[in-house]
């Protein structure tokens, strides 16, 4: 049984709205049992052991759901092992993460074995955040879009190698990045729907033909748009293009200002729906990590000038993110973009895309995954299943 536990005083951002002066009620299931103003609290009747913090003015909102990074604190998907996972987990309830999808690179394929296992081996031992399933970013993607991946593990279209994986992922896998114009990703696309596994667009060279016949297969989601696709051109859209024109594609956001200019994010806001936006850290192995040599998939890293990892080597080389699912909403809040909005792309979205049941609202019935931040955006506490998993609140 859960602590029941009242929150008074709070700004309730829902996932589809921001409510003033409310308080909020987590019930002996984990659950939210109410919503209500703050006007009504005293003709409200809790049993006497209910825990009542008074939040002042805090913003009270779903739990971070992160639905792609590779690591935080010095613990990555690339370690191939559960207690690494584990680490994974609970580093990110630091920062506000109540659910996350552990996302495995491009690799051989017997290593890219090796983590899905592990992902799944950890499933169900966490004590922080909640590990809902597997994110796969390949194999079956394009040389010449590669990123960070490594090419050696680069496959062409393989229902073989596609099922080896499936294998291994137990039903657990939740989604595969791909490369829409690959020979024979249709097969590989309806099968992938009869595994209920999400496909998205990205390391893609596609060409905007590509992308509408690859959503004519049912890949309606892309991966860090602008990063790793081709280019918006007059003559051939491609597929950032296809992206922008397709309001039905949605498309992660990796919203460090680094990856993504934030005018554009703005934009996307303008003329894509809401509800196709998920912003995402794709943060690497060294995020945060509090000291040793810093590895990012066995390259030596550090922080670059701008924020974002670099090869210890080349700093010409760019790795990925080092951000936070905290720090990304904090930056959303800079740019102007309204902490409702911010809330339903950190998790809102994500939870209606990947189908996590009752997660990413707060609403009456729903698990009580929530994130507290102050005025100042400084987090206060992290209810995960309606425990009190980080208390900050003295």
């Amino acid at each position: 049984m859960n602590m029941r536990t009242v929150l008074t005083n709070a700004t309730v951002v829902t996932g589809y709205a921001k409510l003033d002066d409310c308080a909020l009620y987590i019930d002996e299931r984990g659950e939210i049992g109410d919503i209500f103003n703050m006007r009504r609290l005293a003709s409200k009747q809790f049993p006497p052991d209910t825990l009542v913090i008074d939040v002042d003015g805090a913003f009270v909102m779903p739990g971070f759901i992160d639905s792609h990074l590779h690591g935080i604190g010095g613990w990555g998907t690339e370690d191939c092992n559960a207690n690494s996972i584990l680490n994974m987990s609970e580093r990110l309830a630091d920062f506000g993460v109540s659910a996350f999808m552990p996302t495995v690179y491009t690799d051989k394929l017997d290593v890219m074995i090796a983590s899905t296992r592990a992902i799944v081996e950890a499933m169900g031992k966490e004590k922080g955040a909640k590990i809902m399933g597997v994110n796969l970013e390949g194999p079956f993607i394009s040389m010449e879009r590669i990123g960070a991946q490594n090419p050696e593990g680069v496959l062409p279209v393989d229902l073989n190698a596609f099922n080896k994986l499936t294998e291994a992922g137990e039903g657990k896998i939740i989604c595969m990045t791909v490369a829409p114009e690959l020979k024979g990703m249709r097969e590989l696309a309806l099968l992938a729907r009869e595994e209920g596994i999400v496909l998205l667009a990205g390391h893609t060279d596609a060409t905007y033909e590509n992308i509408i016949e690859g959503m004519q297969a049912g890949i309606f989601h892309s991966t860090h748009f602008f990063n790793a696709m081709s280019r918006l051109h007059h003559r051939n859209p491609g597929t950032v293009g296809a992206i922008l024109i397709q309001r039905d594609m949605r498309c992660e956001v990796i919203a460090d200002g680094i990856h993504i200019h934030p005018e554009l994010i703005k934009m996307l806001l303008r003329d894509k729906p809401l509800d196709n936006i998920v912003m995402i850290t794709d943060s690497l192995k060294p995020t945060k990590q509090r000291s040793g040599p810093c590895t990012a998939n066995g390259i030596a890293c550090k922080i670059g000038s701008d924020g974002a990892f670099v090869a210890l080597d080349n700093p010409d080389l760019f790795l990925g993110s080092g951000l936070t699912m905290l720090q990304g909403l904090r930056n959303m809040i800079k740019w102007e973009i309204p902490i409702q909005q911010a809330s339903q792309m950190s998790s809102t979205n994500p939870a209606r895309i990947y189908n996590f049941r009752k997660q990413g609202m707060l609403v009456p019935g729903y698990t009580a995954d929530i994130v507290v931040l102050d005025k100042n955006l400084q987090m206060k506490g992290l209810f995960i299943d309606g425990n009190l998993v980080r208390d900050r609140f003295a």
